[in-house]
């Protein structure tokens, strides 16, 4: 199993593909189902949200195995407008996509790690991890 792959977002069906992945690598990881389902649910966010405003990025997945914890790292990279309010799209409650999925918040949520860096006119970089319990 490679330690590195990536998806790429163009279309709408992308964001399947990158769920797919993703749940597959969770489950060879040793996720549990729960486990599983949530991070399926956050790759469709982040994936979904490049779709929506970026047009195209890419969603990466990282395999963490050090000696005392095993995780999955998900990076979604695009070169889009960027986020102009970071704050604002991090309140809960806050819909970019008009009340589709829990945003950015709930995948924060999902996640045990959550990092977002936007430049407006660059593009957003989100790094999230998943620690196997």
């Amino acid at each position: 199993m490679a330690h590195h792959s990536c998806v790429n977002i163009h279309k709408e069906w992308d964001i399947v593909g990158a769920r797919q992945m993703g749940r597959d690598i969770a489950k060879k990881l040793g996720f549990g189902t729960v486990d599983q389902a949530r991070i399926a649910t956050a790759i469709s966010e982040i994936a979904r949200n490049i779709y929506l405003y970026a047009k195209s990025g890419k969603v990466c997945y990282e395999i963490i195995d050090n000696i005392d914890q095993k995780g999955l790292c998900i990076t979604a990279i695009d070169t889009g407008p960027g986020i102009k309010n970071l704050s604002l799209v991090m309140q809960d409650g806050y819909s970019t996509s008009g009340g589709l999925g829990a945003g950015l918040p709930g995948v924060k949520r999902l996640m045990d790690e959550f990092v977002i860096r936007s430049e407006e006119g660059k593009g957003t970089e989100i790094k999230t991890i998943k620690w196997v319990r």
